[in-house]
């Protein structure tokens, strides 16, 4: 019997801020443009694809939150020539369950002040791809490597691997966004692991390391072989303090 689950549990992590709470509805579309290739005596049409597309659209609630709050957020990206990192998390806290990982530009924000409601709003999002690599990563479907809790500095260690059944054959990437970070005293390094028999392990990604007391966020791809099993492996050279972070990868 298939396995349903109830949109509550979806959380958005936008760049280095988790605005879970104030929104209550995302949705996603993916779609490949077709060329038509119909040739003299053919009895049907026929079609090579084309380009990738994927659109994301956010809506919510309205708040008026001072510095970390969705107007701030929303208002300043539309229009930045650095592209968001947004990770739609579809059972928020749970290591292996299933999100959209994308990097994609705000194309519009919208504010609605009905007299008799909420005060609300959307965000639509266009997936884009690094023009500076063959890989193509926009939106993927992917799985999430960590729970999106606090961790004290010296709790830090490997997290619960991901069984992904089988080995990919095509690379990856993978969003790290860090939205709470009171270490102090040295850089946090976060690492994706991966292993064909969740035993021995070997270094996928490497993210750029956190600075102390550093909110931020990143996207990193790899091509070739990505081994069954995943797994986050968190370090610090920190002396205090604790860090929230939120790691999911999605396999080409």
């Amino acid at each position: 019997m298939p396995t349903f689950i109830h949109g509550k549990s979806s959380g958005v992590l936008l760049n280095q801020f988790d605005l879970s709470a104030y929104f209550n509805s995302v949705d996603t579309s993916q779609s490949i443009d077709t060329a038509e290739i119909t040739g003299f005596g053919s009895s049907a049409k026929s079609y090579i694809p084309g380009l990738n597309d994927a659109t994301l659209s956010l809506s919510g609630m309205y708040s008026q939150d001072a510095t970390v709050g969705e107007d701030v957020v929303l208002s300043t990206i539309l229009g930045s020539t650095t592209t968001p990192i947004i990770t739609v998390p579809m059972e928020t806290g749970t290591i292996g369950k299933r999100a959209i990982v994308a990097k994609a530009h705000e194309t519009s924000y919208s504010i609605s002040t009905p007299v008799g409601d909420v005060v609300s709003i959307t965000a639509d999002f266009n997936a884009s791809t690094d023009g500076t690599s063959n890989l193509t990563y926009g939106m993927r479907s992917g799985v999430m490597l960590t729970a999106g809790a606090s961790i004290a500095y010296g709790a830090l260690a490997a997290l619960t691997s991901v069984d992904n059944a089988a080995s990919s054959a095509s690379g990856g990437f993978a969003n790290l966004h860090v939205t709470a970070n009171s270490i102090a005293g040295g850089t946090t390094t976060i690492k994706v692991q991966h292993s064909p028999d969740n035993s021995t392990w070997a270094d996928l990604i490497t993210f750029t390391a956190v600075a102390a007391s550093t909110t931020t966020s990143q996207q990193s791809a790899v091509s070739g072989t990505v081994n069954r099993y995943l797994r986050v492996l968190p370090s610090t050279a920190g002396s205090s303090g604790a860090i929230t972070f939120h790691v999911s990868f999605a396999r080409f």
